[in-house]
């Protein structure tokens, strides 16, 4: 028997004045899961995360948390936990202090709980220091220890670690990470950082303009992309115009313009199908690409624009005869800039995907 899911989303809408901002979301995240909700700015996101905490109220749609209709209820009565952007702790308080702010409970069961947190975010004895004594990983987890404190049954992270240095916010990732799967609270947290939402969460929800566009592991999102935002957004990708001719043992066969002749290139094509004639894209990784000194079946000619260093191996950015640009990651001393090459398709590589090109 398959485990009931631990929250609901069921057809979430909620709008500002005439502006949309989430339109019918509706997912399932079961019990000691963490869901990261992935999208750009006024993807909806932190609105939806807001739902869940009860600062707003859906236009349309319910919330349940282990069967319990959340979104009538108002945020003091919902018992979810919430780690702000800021942490807004408080400086003048101690550690423990601050861990303990907001609960109501008698000193020794308070002190017990206190302790109990700082525990599982692996501050033990912590609760005599200041905040500014501590460093930012460690005050973002005092953070989550004072959300922990109340014992509640869903944790909210909006953007946990964007007031991080870059130095301080991979380590702190590592930290946040083990502290969760250590708590096993069913967790959502918002960011627009795909290596964080990577990371940090089993799965991974991606939000655009409003929309639900696929949920699932971070490898399904990267390698099978369900619609051409998710394609174009997680990850690093071309897009390549060209022309669907049909089905090919399996894959989708795609005719593509290459400076005065033509060539073609195999793809896995979306769910719904295509047809025959229709102009489409195909989306394809950097790492699906090599250069090549000469032309030969599947290549296009270009021209190297710009080369990045990226240590392990070097991105070109290739301008095509056909006026498209391609992302290709080679080796770290593969070519110039101002080079005459050829792209083709990594032989063992995934197959690029094929959608429908935006309004054609």
């Amino acid at each position: 028997m398959t485990t009931p899911p631990f929250l609901v989303l069921d057809g979430l809408s909620k709008r500002f004045g005439g502006h949309t901002v989430l339109d019918g979301v509706a997912l399932a995240v079961g019990r000691g899961e963490v869901l990261a909700l992935l999208g750009p700015s006024g993807s909806g996101k932190t609105t939806l995360l807001r739902l869940l905490a009860g600062f707003e109220t859906p236009d349309a749609g319910r919330i349940l948390v282990d069967g319990e209709r959340l979104d009538p209820l108002p945020p003091a009565r919902r018992n979810v936990g919430m780690v702000f952007q800021h942490y807004a702790l408080f400086p003048h308080l101690s550690v423990g202090e601050n861990v303990a702010f907001g609960l109501r409970l008698p000193r020794a069961e308070a002190a017990a709980r206190v302790a109990a947190a700082l525990a599982s975010v692996d501050l033990p004895g912590f609760e005599d220091r200041r905040v500014g004594e501590i460093s930012g990983g460690q005050q973002q987890r005092v953070a989550l220890a004072r959300a922990l404190a109340p014992e509640p049954r869903l944790l909210l992270l909006d953007e946990p670690l964007s007031n991080l240095d870059p130095s301080l916010r991979e380590r702190t990732r590592r930290e946040l990470r083990r502290a969760l799967a250590k708590v096993g609270i069913t967790t959502v947290l918002v960011t627009h950082e795909q290596e964080e939402a990577f990371h940090l969460g089993d799965r991974v929800a991606v939000l655009g303009g409003g929309r639900l566009h696929q949920v699932g592991a971070p490898e399904e999102l990267y390698e099978r992309p369900a619609t051409r935002f998710v394609a174009g957004f997680v990850g690093r990708a071309s897009a390549l115009p060209g022309t669907f001719e049909g089905r090919d043992g399996g894959a989708g066969r795609v005719r593509i313009a290459a400076g005065g002749s033509e060539v073609f290139w195999a793809g896995e094509e979306p769910a719904e199908g295509l047809a025959p004639g229709q102009a489409v894209e195909l989306l394809v990784r950097p790492e699906a690409l090599e250069l090549r000194p000469r032309g030969g079946v599947e290549a296009l000619p270009g021209r190297i624009v710009e080369r990045r260093y990226a240590g392990q191996g070097t991105y070109y950015t290739v301008a095509l005869a056909s006026g498209s640009e391609l992302e290709v990651l080679s080796g770290p001393h593969a070519a110039a800039v101002g080079e005459t090459v050829h792209v083709g398709p990594r032989a063992g590589a995934a197959l690029p995907r094929i959608f429908r090109r935006e309004g054609a």
